[in-house]
């Protein structure tokens, strides 16, 4: 069989269109597949049953397979028993296998062979460590075997066997129920496997290896027992309990709040070392990244506990928003993703804190999703075209997609939001629909009329609402003014609450108002006396809000800071205050008005022994991210507002060095010889504790100064209750120099002897010396590359170190040794794992953002990095986009 196609035909860009969406002519109802597993040789074979797709509208009758040729060798091909003949039954192209005109009804068998352990992309099946598992979202299933490889193919998975050599892979799974298994000849054992409800091929997964697992149950409301199984390799077992506790969570949250059960009777998670994205959410047979399952208190900290939970209850809620109701094309991603994150985010936050929950989520989305919507690769929500569909798994898609279904809710409420998701599943179930589908269910469930806020889904950008407020006889007038990417007005809502001047009470609580207007005034009358607005309350719309006089009301912020009812905004005011201090030292004029309501907030915020929710006076003392700093301007120092954010931080801990110690004490006190918990308030604890230790650590100009800072943090590192406490101390352990090196190297040693070869804990040590402040951190970075437990293979151990590095100030040293070490990397990273390498290819395209000496030296190494031959589609588009 003639399968060889010209390297430079199959490796040609080409770009897709949402308007060129059509539905297949032919489609795949039920498959039948058999994985014969074997060293260097795995073989495949599909049965696919073959119908009329009634969806069509067009003549062609042919049915198209996506295959890529260069992994999957294609040894026969029949139909209904009948072998075809290439040129009169079929033809075959780059990515493209197309059956002519077979007849509805009629059963095609495709038999392939690929080589999972050459797979270092990690899409498809691939081979890590003891197991082979697979990846099929976005296109996956194509480096598998040939197939309608798109979402709104849904087929039913009849049958899925494998088999393998059962002492090196006793365990075999697939999605959906087992129905049969047993031994075979030569040492070799199977499993069978069915799914009996209709998926796209992007939900297939398939893992065999050796591994060990916890297993429990868990009943739903309605009755349903279902066994519930964590895989992970055999010395990580004793890691998995917190996922199990997350998953039963889930799962009682979930029909809590939505009346959703999960329908199968077996969950199964697996956790995998090398792996692309966070995890993924495959029928009935979860695959994660280690790092979002493997939890013990001296081995992950508690934001990777955290992570755990939302990641464990952001996949098992994927079982009904995008497995029951998927996406029909790749372009609709944020109506499973968006959608599935604002739901780990409201389950987080019912778990723990809704204040914390909301202003983490909101720090994440400042410095990523409103950086991405800044630069060459800014996009709505909804893409309108891709080269490379891994590239949109974006903060874009996700996590902004995620404030535009929160906006659904604060428009229509709670309850109208559930009334909304009830239509949604009870017109969908089972089906691959759009975002269209989505707006209308909430539209028709509350007779809502939503035509404008279906522009959220075609603007890219992020809106800059202006506000300006005007009090007199008691009214407050408020005039708001909108301005976007779209040529018409969007729909926003902003919350509102008034506090009264005076007396500081709540005198108009949370109030929506729905600015529908390029400008638009709205009043509040009947007021006693002068008030202070709190706006945008609980963050209520992805936008930046700024002053009418391009200044903010410092007098007012520090009110807020101190007053506010709501916690988002009343973090939010600290943070504000932070801002003008930073940028007024970043410009040599550090006024003290502005320092002396920051230092009030800041004392206050430090001495609050009332409240017990120390997560959020940690975050309150937290200065802005450079990240978030750097969307504020239009021209970019990184260096500048590094050292003006260092100084302002100095200042504050030299202020405070009494305070800050004595908070240390106290929390030190309290803490020792506690059990160690994974609750809200011990969290608190650990981060306030931490925070004040940053602080403390910060003061080493003089040597005697360096040395009292390296033996405070010694002290917290050695005495450490678990991995929390361990980062907090080395991280600022690793910047130190003069006085501290010796303790900053004998910190890191023993980190490293700690961690005894667990990959999870050694990714901490190399992430902590990436981000350290020191001068010569590049040439560290460089060494590291070369140390024996570094790898380009494994995503994570990439990520750990080179990717850090680019969130590190010393990434942009105006020499540009930075940039060139990161293009580098990218130059061997594309030719092993064209997904991680076009990822990490965003730290260079943000050029524009940096006066013209330090852009065009980023803006060079990006021309080298274009010039490469050959390059992936992945980080060609990101290369492309970058230069325009």
């Amino acid at each position: 069989m003639n399968t060889n196609i010209s390297a430079e035909e199959s490796t040609a860009p080409v770009e897709i269109f949402r308007k060129d969406y059509e539905p297949l002519p032919m489609v795949v109802t039920k498959l039948n597949m058999d994985f014969n597993i074997a060293d260097r040789k795995t073989i495949v074979t599909s049965e696919l049953t073959i119908e009329t797709n009634k969806a069509y509208k067009g003549d062609s009758k042919d049915l198209p397979l996506d295959g890529e040729e260069k992994l999957v060798k294609l040894l026969s091909l029949s139909l209904n028993g009948k072998d075809l003949k290439e040129g009169d039954d079929f033809t075959l192209a780059p990515g493209k296998l197309v059956i002519k005109n077979p007849p509805a009804g009629s059963v095609l068998k495709t038999v392939v062979e690929v080589i999972p352990e050459d797979n270092f992309k990690l899409a498809g099946l691939y081979k890590t460590g003891p197991m082979y598992c697979t990846q099929c979202e976005a296109m996956g299933f194509r480096r598998i075997t040939y197939y309608p490889d798109r979402p709104d193919n849904m087929a039913i998975f009849e049958k899925v066997r494998l088999e393998a050599d059962k002492k090196a892979y006793p365990i075999l799974l697939a999605n959906g129920n087992m129905i049969d298994s047993g031994d075979v000849d030569g040492g070799r054992h199977y499993a069978t496997w069915t799914d009996p409800f209709p998926k796209p091929s992007y939900l297939f997964c398939c893992v065999a290896g050796d591994l060990g697992k916890i297993d429990d149950t868990y009943t739903t409301t309605s009755g349903r027992k279902v066994v519930l199984q964590v895989y992970s390799e055999n010395h990580n077992v004793h890691k998995l309990d917190y996922a199990m506790e997350s998953l039963k969570r889930s799962m009682k949250w979930d029909e809590d709040r939505y009346g959703l059960e999960y329908d199968l009777d077996l969950y199964n998670i697996v956790a995998v070392d090398s792996f692309n994205m966070g995890a993924m959410e495959n029928k009935g047979l979860n695959v994660f990244n280690t790092a979002y399952v493997l939890a013990h208190k001296d081995t992950a900290t508690d934001t990777d506990f955290e992570h755990v939970e939302g990641v464990i209850g952001h996949e098992y809620f994927h079982n009904w928003t995008g497995n029951r109701v998927t996406c029909r094309d790749w372009f609709q991603l944020t109506l499973k993703e968006g959608l599935t994150v604002f739901r780990d985010q409201e389950f987080s936050g019912d778990m723990n804190s809704k204040a914390v929950k909301r202003i983490e989520d909101v720090r994440s989305l400042r410095a990523g999703q409103f950086a991405e919507d800044a630069g060459p690769m800014s996009h709505p929500i909804r893409p309108n075209s891709y080269i490379s569909m891994d590239n949109f798994y974006t903060h874009t898609v996700y996590n902004k997609g995620a404030e535009v279904i929160r906006m659904y809710q604060t428009l229509l409420s709670v309850e109208g939001f559930r009334k909304g998701m009830d239509l949604y599943f009870e017109r969908h179930d089972g089906g691959a629909v759009t975002c269209d589908d989505f707006l209308a269910a909430m539209a028709d469930a509350n007779g809502a009329d939503l035509s404008q806020f279906s522009l959220w889904y075609l603007t890219n950008g992020t809106p800059v609402v202006t506000y300006d407020t005007k009090y007199e006889n008691g009214t407050l007038t408020l005039s708001l003014t909108q301005k976007s990417n779209s040529e018409k007005p969007l729909h926003i809502p902003i919350s509102v609450g008034l506090l009264d001047k005076a007396s500081g009470e709540e005198v108009v609580a949370t109030k929506v108002l729905e600015l529908k207007e390029m400008t638009q005034e709205f009043k509040f009358d009947g007021l006693k006396g002068d008030v202070v607005p709190s706006l945008l309350r609980d963050f209520s719309a992805p936008i930046k809000l700024v002053s009418a006089s391009g200044k903010e009301d410092e007098e007012a912020l520090a009110y807020l800071a101190a007053r506010d009812t709501d916690g988002f905004n009343k973090w939010e005011a600290s943070q504000k205050l932070f801002t003008s201090l930073i940028f007024q030292a970043k410009d040599g004029e550090m006024t003290e008005k502005t320092y002396g309501y920051v230092k009030e907030a800041f004392g206050r915020t430090l001495t609050n022994k009332e409240s017990k929710d120390y997560s959020i006076i940690a975050y309150a003392l937290i200065m802005p991210t450079q990240n978030t700093l750097a969307e504020l301007v239009d021209v970019v120092d990184p260096v500048a507002i590094h050292k003006a954010r260092g100084a302002a931080k100095k200042r504050l801990a030299r202020d405070f060095a009494t305070e800050l110690k004595e908070r240390y004490d106290e929390l030190t006190a309290a803490m020792e010889g506690a059990e160690f918990k994974v609750d809200s308030e011990s969290i608190g604890r650990r981060r306030l504790r931490n925070v004040c230790l940053d602080y403390l650590c910060s003061i080493r100009e003089t040597p005697e100064e360096q040395k009292v800072a390296a033996e405070l943090a010694m002290a917290h590192f050695k005495n450490a209750s678990g991995m929390t406490d361990k980062i907090g101390a080395l991280a600022p352990l690793a910047s130190m120099d003069g006085e501290g090196a010796s303790a900053r190297d004998e910190a890191l040693e023993i980190f490293f002897k700690d961690a005894n070869g667990d990959s999870l804990v050694l990714n901490k040590w190399f992430t902590i010396q990436a981000m350290a402040d020191l001068p010569d951190v590049l040439d560290r970075v460089k060494k590291l590359t070369e140390h024996p437990d570094f790898t380009l293979k494994n995503p994570n151990r990439c990520r750990s170190l080179v990717r850090a590095f680019t969130g590190n100030v010393a990434f942009h040293h105006e020499s540009g040794a930075g940039y060139a070490f990161v293009r580098e990397v990218l130059e061997e990273l594309d030719k092993l794992n064209p997904t991680i390498a076009s990822r990490m290819a965003g730290a260079l395209i943000t050029w524009k953002k940096y006066n013209e000496k330090r852009g065009l030296v980023m803006k060079a190494e990006l021309e080298k990095l274009a010039e490469m031959k050959p390059m992936s589609k992945d980080l060609f588009e990101i290369v492309s986009r970058g230069l325009k």
